[in-house]
């Protein structure tokens, strides 16, 4: 996680484009070289540093950026970016390369505001991941990040020379959960936020945990370094990266053996954070009070949340911080735009293509004249964009769509249900007692990507899944060819049968678009091109793991029951996706998924980070599809009618 930073129906794109004319989309279609954006910053705005006091007396290191044009009359609005990743480069004689998202904004013309939160890089104050809200404050000691924000807001007003009075705030994945935050109890000044791949729940589905199932890759790799104390206030020296020695990530965490292992060979007990997940691997307080979507309430800014459908960190929080502000604050303007983009990607990519899937187009360039538009109408008083209520990518058919509600008022629940003879089906099972079974072996885990890497892979959740599909610990479940294109909108709900031979397991399951063996109208001049052929390409749509001591209650864990047929029930993220006609659905099971998830050892142990080499055992996991244990995946499906719009 790091700071850096349709088309929809004719009539929203037109009216859309008629706000900017055809100029700043032409202009993003040609990148401005880095060296003449840098030279436009240094020669229209001027770089001021602060530290900016907030209400028990810490003090926030905060950047700012002025627009040198300070003619009569000319005033600007201020768009805040809070982070704890660091407002470098610090100095007066040191600029940062980009001040927006884009190069208009610094064309356009803001008052641009960056701030270290409390207790990162020049920051005063103890620093909190995650930091917990606050909704009952007494005294002025009483401080979160809701109330470091609006400090900062208002002595930014009092303060600053040429501002309009209107405040504007954004910020991408961790920025994105203080953009969340200090939207609550909005200061009268903040008339815009765009938390973007914000934070949500670190738990239950952000970053470090998958329902409850731990994210080895990604926080062994974060908190190598973002997780080391500050000594003192410190400038923009970074911590130095984690050395493993190897390229190869899947082998060196198989090598690192159970989780006790980490303190004992690595961090040494050095990294707070690390001890703090160690010491709370369920759902308790610790946990509870970090996730902030029950307390995004009085906010009073118009919101303009974005994710993207494949960002492998956040896309449990924008999907859920939108559902949480839709329903905590009735009557302000709540818009959600989801993209086929990976963490950051609207910003950071074209966003033409992820992993083995193809866009068709830049679908960064749809977007982000668009984000312009919300921040000029509500900081500028520029003309109304109009957005819908939600805007999403539907993957499979490449295109934009509007929609007046998400999940969609109109879409119809189906199931389908896993069957002999690897089949998938619309229709229940008939047989008695019939199961298929895998061994899982915590020393062979399934790979989840295939790329040889150290660090966290973008690309897996939209990778070609045959590589794992002959694994005889990967089960596999595929309807027939699909008479009609088919389309799903909203979350996946996933109910399992299972019975294992130990008294703890995981359960991933991925849900994939098979393409046909010969994709339509492929020839060998396409062949000649360059092109890929995608015949029988298993593209991952989505997948999620469960595991499975939490399937009564993520607080209070339990073992299973060995031999005992237990449900498991979960859901999977949001989709919008087209299987089109010719194409397969295609479900697959498995029991690891490494190293994204730690491996589980497959016998209860109160507390899986002191998870000993000796303690991993291998279990036979069966999955049941019987009339009275009918195992199936349920899907939101879209009428025809709506699906062709």
């Amino acid at each position: 996680m790091t700071l850096r930073s349709v088309l929809p129906t004719p009539a929203l794109l037109f009216s859309l484009l008629a706000l900017f004319g055809s100029t700043p989309l032409a202009a993003a279609e040609t990148p401005d070289p880095a060296v003449e954006r840098s030279n436009y910053i240094r020669s229209h705005y001027a770089k001021f540093e602060y530290r900016v006091p907030v209400r028990d007396g810490a003090r926030l290191f905060t950047s700012v950026y002025l627009p040198n044009d300070a003619s009569p009359g000319k005033r600007y609005p201020i768009l805040l970016v809070r982070t704890p990743y660091s407002v470098a480069p610090y100095g007066l004689d040191r600029y940062k390369e980009k001040l927006g998202p884009t190069f208009d904004y610094e064309k356009d013309g803001f008052i641009f505001v960056f701030q270290d939160v409390r207790g990162r890089n020049m920051s005063e104050g103890d620093f909190r991941n995650m930091t917990p809200h606050n909704p009952n404050k007494k005294n002025k000691q009483d401080v979160d990040e809701s109330s470091d924000t609006y400090d900062s807001i208002d002595w930014l007003l009092k303060n600053l020379p040429n501002h309009n009075g209107r405040v504007g705030q954004w910020g991408i994945s961790y920025p994105g959960f203080y953009t969340s935050a200090g939207a609550i109890d909005s200061h009268p000044a903040l008339k815009a936020v765009s938390p973007q791949a914000p934070i949500a729940d670190w738990w239950r589905g952000d970053d470090m945990h998958r329902n409850g199932a731990f994210n080895l890759q990604l926080a062994f790799g974060f908190f190598s370094g973002f997780g080391k104390a500050r000594p003192e206030l410190t400038d923009d020296e970074n911590p130095k990266k984690f050395e493993y020695g190897t390229p190869d990530g899947y082998q060196f965490l198989l090598d690192l053996g159970g989780l006790s292992n980490v303190d004992n060979k690595y961090f040494k007990h050095e990294i707070a954070a690390w001890t703090d997940f160690a010491s709370h691997p369920d759902y308790d307080d610790y946990w509870q009070a970090r996730n902030l979507l029950p307390h995004l309430k009085n906010i009073k800014a118009a919101v303009l949340t974005v994710g993207g459908w494949y960002d492998t960190e956040d896309l449990y929080g924008p999907l859920h911080t939108y559902e949480s502000i839709e329903k905590q604050n009735p009557g302000i303007r709540n818009t959600l735009i989801m993209g086929p983009w990976t963490h950051g990607g609207w910003v950071r990519t074209d966003g033409d293509k992820v992993g083995d899937a193809d866009f068709g187009f830049k679908t960064s360039l749809s977007y982000q004249p668009i984000e312009l538009a919300f921040f000029k109408h509500y900081l500028k008083d520029g003309d109304d964009p109009k957005l819908p209520e939600a805007w999403l990518f539907e993957t499979g058919a490449n295109r934009w769509r509007s929609f007046d509600s998400w999940p969609p008022k109109t879409s119809k629940e189906q199931r389908w249900f896993l069957q002999e003879k690897n089949a998938l089906t619309t229709t229940a099972p008939t047989q008695d007692a019939a199961f298929d079974d895998y061994l899982s072996d915590p020393a062979k885990p399934v790979p989840y990507s295939q790329e040889l890497t150290t660090r966290w892979s973008k690309d897996y959740i939209a990778a070609d899944q045959r590589f794992v599909a002959n694994r005889p610990d990967v089960l596999v479940y595929q309807s027939e060819p699909l008479a009609q294109d088919t389309t799903i909108a909203g979350p996946i709900d996933v109910e399992l049968f299972v019975a294992t031979t130990g008294t703890d397991a995981d359960y991933i399951v991925k849900l994939i678009d098979v393409t046909p063996g010969v994709p339509q109208g492929w020839n060998e001049d396409m062949e000649k091109a360059g092109k890929k052929n995608r015949g029988g390409q298993q593209t991952l749509i989505r997948g999620e793991p469960m595991r499975a001591r939490y399937r009564d209650s993520w607080s209070a864990p339990k073992p299973m029951t060995p031999g005992a047929i237990t449900p498991v029930r979960y859901r999977l993220n949001d989709v919008l996706h087209t299987f089109q006609r010719g194409h397969r659905i295609m479900v697959q099971v498995h029991s690891s998924w490494f190293p994204f998830i730690d491996r589980n050892p497959q016998q209860y142990l109160p507390n899986i980070f002191q998870a000993k080499d000796s303690d991993f055992v291998r279990a036979t996991q069966q999955i049941y599809r019987d009339r009275q244990h009918p195992s199936a995946i349920t899907v939101r499906l879209l009428p025809a009618a709506d699906a062709s719009r």
